[in-house]
C-alpha cells in the first residue's frame, strides 16, 4: 500500500475577538495609540424601524497620525497639495519660483537711504530657501531683494529709535559691496534662519566691523536721539529726532522730514559749550554749538556721548577739546571749573 501523507497538525480553535473595556485607559492613551500606530475600523450597521431594515451602512476607515499615513503611502498626494497651498497662502503676494520654498514671513521693513529721501519703508520680510525679500502689498512693490547665494554677512545691531527705545535691526551685506538695513518683528529668529539657509554667510557682530550703525558710531562719532531747537518764523521750538555725528560732520533729522533739517560740516563747527537752559531732555544743560550762521542749541539724555566727539570735531581732531580752555568737563556732561 502506498504511504499515506502525514496528517496535518490540528489547529487549535481561535476564540472570536470580543470587545474589552479597561477603565484605566484615558483619552490621552487612546490618542497616543492612534497617532503612533493607527487604528482600522470595519463597521457594518443596519438601521431598522419596527424591525424593518431601512438603512445599511458599511464603514471601512483607517485612522492614524499623518506621519504614519505617509509612511504607508496614504494621503500622500493630498498632503503635498495641502503643503503647496499653505506655502502659496503664506507668501502673501510673493510669487515663488519653481521649486522655491517659503521658510518664514513676518512684518518688517527696509531702510531707504538716498539724497532725496531717507527713511523706513514698512512691509513684510519673506525668507525663502533662495531669497530674502522685503515686499509691500498695497501698492504692491518689492522694496528690497537679494539672493541668498550673494549674501556675504548678516549682523544684528541696536538702533536708538526716535522715542528713545532701543530697536534690534538686521544688517546684511552682499558680496558685491551692497548692504541693507532691515527691521523685523522677530529679528533674532530671522537672523538665525537666514544663516541656516545661507551657510556661506558670516555672522558678524555690529562691533566686529560688519558695517553696522553701532560699529561706525563707535569708531567715528556718535548716533542717537537728539533734540534740536529749530528756528522758525513764529519762534524756535524743540523737536525730537535722530542725530548723527561722524567724519562727515553733524546731521539731525526728524522722522517726519524728508531730509535733514540740520547739517554741519566739520569746518562749520567753531565752538562747543554747555549752558544752563530749559530743554525737553530733562537735563539741566543744553548743548550750544557756535557756527558761522549763529548758535545751534541741542539737548540729549546722555550728553557725554555727544560732547566728546563734538569737541574733537571743533578742534579739528587735534585732541584739544574746546581750545584747551580753562573750563573742563565732568563725566556727566556738566561744566566744571
Amino acid at each position: 500500500m502506498p504511504d499515506r501523507a502525514p496528517a496535518a497538525p490540528a489547529v487549535p480553535a481561535v476564540p472570536s475577538l470580543q470587545p474589552t473595556r479597561d477603565p484605566r485607559v484615558t483619552l490621552d492613551d487612546l490618542l497616543e495609540v492612534v497617532l503612533n500606530k493607527g487604528a482600522v475600523l470595519h463597521l457594518d450597521l443596519i438601521i431598522a424601524v419596527a424591525d424593518i431594515p431601512l438603512i445599511g451602512v458599511n464603514v471601512r476607515a483607517a485612522i492614524a497620525g499623518m506621519e504614519t499615513m505617509l509612511e504607508y503611502g496614504m494621503l500622500r498626494q493630498w498632503d503635498e497639495a495641502t503643503r503647496a497651498w499653505a506655502e502659496r497662502s503664506g507668501s502673501r503676494g510673493l510669487e515663488l519660483r519653481d521649486g522655491e520654498r517659503l521658510i518664514t514671513r513676518m512684518f518688517g521693513g527696509h531702510r531707504l537711504t538716498g539724497e532725496v529721501y531717507s527713511g523706513w519703508r514698512p512691509g513684510s520680510v519673506h525668507l525663502t530657501d533662495r531669497r530674502l525679500v522685503v515686499l509691500r502689498r498695497e501698492p504692491r512693490e518689492v522694496l528690497w531683494e537679494a539672493e541668498l547665494a550673494e549674501l556675504e554677512s548678516a549682523a544684528l545691531e541696536t538702533e536708538r529709535a526716535v522715542g528713545g527705545e532701543d530697536r534690534t535691526r538686521l544688517r546684511v551685506r552682499l558680496r558685491d559691496g551692497g548692504e541693507a538695513l532691515l527691521s523685523a518683528a522677530e529679528p533674532e529668529r530671522l537672523h538665525r534662519e537666514l544663516l541656516e539657509q545661507a551657510p556661506g554667510a558670516k555672522a558678524l557682530a555690529a562691533t566686529d566691523g560688519g558695517g553696522g550703525t553701532a560699529g561706525r558710531a563707535e569708531k567715528d562719532g556718535h548716533e542717537g536721539h537728539l533734540w534740536y531747537h529749530e528756528p522758525r518764523r513764529g519762534g524756535a521750538m524743540w523737536r525730537g529726532g535722530r542725530g548723527r555725528l561722524d567724519a562727515g560732520g553733524l546731521s539731525w533729522k526728524s522722522p517726519v522730514d524728508a531730509r535733514p533739517a540740520l547739517v554741519l560740516a566739520p569746518g562749520d563747527l567753531l565752538g562747543v559749550r554747555l549752558e544752563e537752559r530749559d530743554n525737553p531732555a530733562g537735563s539741566p544743560y543744553t548743548l550750544v554749538l557756535d557756527t558761522p550762521g549763529g548758535e545751534v542749541a541741542l539737548a540729549a539724555d546722555a550728553l557725554p556721548g555727544w560732547t566728546g566727539p563734538l569737541h574733537r570735531m571743533a578742534a579739528g581732531g587735534t585732541g584739544q577739546e574746546d581750545g584747551e580752555s580753562p573750563e573742563r568737563r565732568r563725566d556727566d556732561g556738566g561744566p566744571h571749573r
